[in-house]
């Protein structure tokens, strides 16, 4: 009997046993599908937090700036999006915007219609909400000193914000973004409510085909954990790589 066999078997058992009994061959037999779901959680985290970057990014330089003409609007979208729930977000966008005619005639339809697209714009324009107000706090937090260094040298404005404020503070921010990745990452398990097979939504799908209690939900938080401590391990090692200086 090879390994497969094995697997099959014992799948069968499962279904015609105890229930409450936890078969770790009906974790292994599912692998593909764990696969799967593991890769689509990490490509909505990892899209949405660097999509995300880039909107917070000219975002926070308007709040820090208070832009008469920027900052009332950046105001408003990270209220809005800070203050309401990333599930009601995803329904929103995923059942809400096609109930207008002139969304499925505009050429957004084709991508608003998909699960996976409406899944990645909240959790871009979610992670964007709060990055903003994590690099507003750090570009704020900027040294005096460094930036009257950069006047005494000569630098513009512009200049200033690219060479000295902005690295400066993103590196003060690093430990904020890695906390806002971990949020992010458990937060994509929404994906699974907008019909996504995403690692909860595998676990999900394990239970009730198999009408299993424990293999599928307890697989996924194993997943979750083994993916939240390998985030946490990369934003530290960034950490220590670019702000080594600060230690001395």
């Amino acid at each position: 009997m090879d390994f497969a066999e094995f697997c099959a078997r014992a799948v069968e058992a499962s279904q015609s046993g105890n229930p409450w009994f936890f078969n770790p061959c009906l974790v292994g037999y599912e692998w593909r599908r764990w696969a799967l779901g593991v890769w689509l959680t990490l490509e909505l985290t990892v899209l949405a937090m660097a999509l995300g970057f880039l909107l917070a990014l000219p975002m926070a330089l308007a709040r820090a700036a208070r832009h008469p003409l920027f900052d009332p609007p950046v105001r408003a979208f990270v209220y809005v999006f800070r203050g309401s729930p990333l599930l009601v977000q995803a329904f929103l966008l995923y059942y809400g915007v096609a109930q207008f005619a002139v969304v499925r005639e505009s050429w957004l339809w084709p991508y608003l219609r998909e699960a996976w697209w409406c899944a990645l714009i909240a959790f871009t324009l979610n992670s964007a909400a709060y990055m903003t107000e994590i690099l507003r706090g750090a570009i704020l937090a900027t040294p005096r000193g460094e930036r009257e260094a950069a006047v005494a040298l000569g630098m513009s404005p512009a200049l200033t914000a690219r060479r000295i404020v902005i690295p400066s503070a993103l590196r003060r921010a690093l430990p904020q973004i890695g906390n806002e990745f971990v949020f992010m990452l458990h937060g994509s398990a929404i994906a699974s409510i907008i019909t996504l097979q995403d690692i909860l939504g595998v676990g999900r799908m394990i239970n009730g085909r198999y009408y299993v209690v424990y293999e599928g939900l307890l697989t996924a938080a194993a997943l979750y954990m083994a993916l939240t401590y390998l985030g946490i391990f990369t934003f530290r090692a960034l950490e220590r790589r670019y702000t080594r200086h600060l230690a001395r």
